[in-house]
């Protein structure tokens, strides 16, 4: 047998959600064949298909208030579930701050899996390199959309050859009374077609609401992962599609909400259509 593993994602720290490593799971050989009649349907397939097998975390990492609590070292961490877990995964690149793991500074990052079922563990160190390599982390938060769950993993002890026990690297286990729970996210697939008329695309930050029936909608949710997505995304006859996870609104879409929030030198933007699918959970 012959297995095909696409990507078509950046392995870069300052691109896409800044992870240098990836888990790739195997498709079907179609959606790699290059075939002018249903690439594009292919290529929608194949987001729906990745994304089916593949979970997205979102990670706040919180050093502690002390005396030299914060790391000039590379952190790592794994998450260990049910099923399986993420293997090694560097946290290179904070969602909030340019200079990651400073005292008393929380740190955000999004680490994306295969499915490795409900979260039982984590594994949390570094790599013990720099100048300043001691570090206090007083705990972890993980929110996992596809499981409604956002869990609490407390710390509170150095990670320090000259400090502790010693330890540079953790095993810690959520704390039960601080995990919260909601109804899961679920994906969905959001194609994006911008008019074919002058001047139409936009290099504006694009976001969509969905609303349900019974006045149940999801969050606001940017498009774009970052500015170099933006200007990448919405030219002029275009057409750009997303996998995004949403709070579910059932098997009816009433409207959806969408627009940009303005600023920067080419903002107006020609909206042609939008199509949306939703993934159910089970992955059909």
């Amino acid at each position: 047998f012959r297995y095909y593993f696409p990507c078509q994602r950046w392995l870069a720290v300052e691109e896409d959600d800044g992870q240098i490593v990836r888990e790739l799971v195997p498709v079907d050989e179609a959606f790699v064949k290059k075939d002018s009649e249903n690439d594009g349907q292919s290529l929608a397939t194949l987001g729906l298909e990745q994304k089916a097998k593949s979970t997205t975390y979102t990670v706040k990492v919180k050093t502690g208030d002390k005396k030299n609590a914060g790391t000039d070292a590379n952190v790592f961490i794994t998450l260990y579930g049910s099923k399986d877990d993420t293997g090694i995964v560097s946290l290179k690149a904070s969602k909030i701050n340019k200079n990651k793991f400073e005292r008393g500074k929380v740190d955000e990052f999004t680490v994306e899996s295969v499915d490795i079922g409900d979260l039982k563990k984590i594994k949390i160190g570094h790599d013990n390199k720099g100048n300043s390599t001691g570090w206090f982390l007083e705990w972890v938060e993980i929110d996992a959309p596809s499981l409604g769950q956002c869990l609490k993993f407390p710390c509170g002890r150095w990670l320090d050859k000259s400090e502790d026990d010693g330890a540079i690297e953790r095993i810690i286990f959520p704390a039960e009374l601080q995990t919260t729970e909601y109804i899961p996210f679920v994906p969905y697939e959001i194609t994006v077609y911008t008019s074919d008329i002058f001047g139409a695309g936009t290099d504006a930050d694009v976001f969509i609401v969905l609303y349900g029936s019974d006045g149940i909608c999801t969050q606001q949710k940017s498009l774009c992962l970052n500015k170099r997505e933006q200007r990448m995304y919405f030219e002029r006859n275009s057409v750009n599609q997303f996998i995004v996870e949403l709070e579910d609104v059932g098997d009816i879409i009433e409207k959806i909400r969408i627009g940009h929030k303005g600023g920067g030198l080419n903002s107006g933007w020609h909206l042609d259509r939008v199509a949306i699918r939703r993934l159910l959970p089970n992955g059909k």
